[in-house]
């Protein structure tokens, strides 16, 4: 069976949200098709937590300069980029964008009317640029002194991308909200808001839905996928893996740095050295990468082998050289 109404539940759908609920120490997930759904999601809980909590004027969401949180009209604002914003206004309104590790800023931003803090651990649209771990857990403090809601979009890093199922994990955080989606399909559309015991219940029947989430073809796939990180090894060794890749790139004389966290890697290169024609270099010669801003940006298959990563290094430095 392929698809039913979201009305009933099918056994994929029951498993998948067990599974993943009890790997992460959550209570309750959504599931969408996307990422940006998710992050949708995530902004409706909080601004029904606000307004139960504070009333009307209690919806704005804070979240940060070089973010990127979706293309949905919701997501698209939260989105702390202006080159995404572009073309694509008038925006709902109820967002405002710190920079990213500024503690002032963010305590000058907050305020009765704030719901929610919405931040990546890596800012991989942006530059593929880890947040500092101290700056993360200083933000959850703020929100739990200040009864708003922390919500962190693992869209991009999450599933076994850093190296644990969640990054949250290695910063020592628990977000009220975790969003997911792209690594827990495994190629199928899936999105999921994980929800913490103080954002389990806010939604009440008919406060949100989706057609085809949760639908248990997907589901089924999102299973598999968690079997294979969670019971079959294959998160034991990705962090050795982007160990090895980035000791690697470090050696090529036109990289200049290296970025990121696990398998989700930025390649700074040499001045002069332009990384959209080199991707589109890789790409002729086989080896498929992407951009990030100025940086190449890495994500390879967690499951990828030694003999695949030395391919990929050896035709990224011969195209490096042409």
């Amino acid at each position: 069976m392929q698809h039913t109404s979201n009305l009933y539940t099918t056994l994929p759908d029951v498993k998948l949200a067990q599974k993943l609920c009890s790997a992460t120490g959550y209570k309750r997930v959504f599931f969408g098709n996307s990422g940006a759904e998710a992050n949708e999601c995530a902004i409706k809980l909080a601004r029904k937590f606000g307004v139960s909590k504070r009333g009307d004027k209690c919806v704005n969401i804070i979240t940060f300069q070089n973010s990127f949180h979706g293309r949905t009209i919701a997501a698209l604002e939260a989105t702390g980029q202006d080159v995404f914003h572009k073309n694509f206004f008038p925006f709902t309104g109820g967002f405002r964008y710190v920079p990213i590790g500024d503690k002032e800023a963010l305590i000058a931003a907050l305020d009765k009317s704030v719901c929610g803090i919405m931040i990546e651990l890596v800012q991989g649209e942006g530059g593929v640029i880890a947040v500092d771990p101290e700056f993360v857990r200083y933000v959850q403090m703020i929100c739990r002194e200040n009864d708003v809601l922390f919500i962190v979009d693992e869209v991009q890093t999450g599933i076994g991308r850093t190296g644990t199922l969640l990054a949250s994990e290695q910063l020592k955080v628990k977000p009220n909200i975790t969003t997911l989606a792209k690594g827990l399909g495994g190629g199928l559309p899936i999105g999921a808001a994980l929800m913490d015991e103080t954002t389990a219940d806010i939604f009440t029947y008919g406060d949100h839905g989706s057609t085809f989430g949760g639908n248990p073809v997907v589901c089924a796939g999102g299973l598999a996928v968690l079997e294979q990180l969670l019971d079959n090894g294959v998160l034991d060794d990705v962090t050795q893996k982007a160990d090895y890749i980035c000791a690697e790139l470090l050696k090529l004389p036109q990289v200049k740095e290296v970025s990121g966290m696990g398998l989700m890697i930025g390649i700074t290169l040499n001045d002069g050295v332009n990384a959209a024609e080199i991707a589109a270099e890789c790409v002729k010669n086989g080896l498929l990468i992407l951009t990030a801003k100025t940086k190449l940006r890495l994500l390879p298959p967690l499951n990828i082998t030694k003999e695949e990563i030395d391919k990929g290094l050896e035709i990224l430095a011969d195209s490096l050289k042409e």
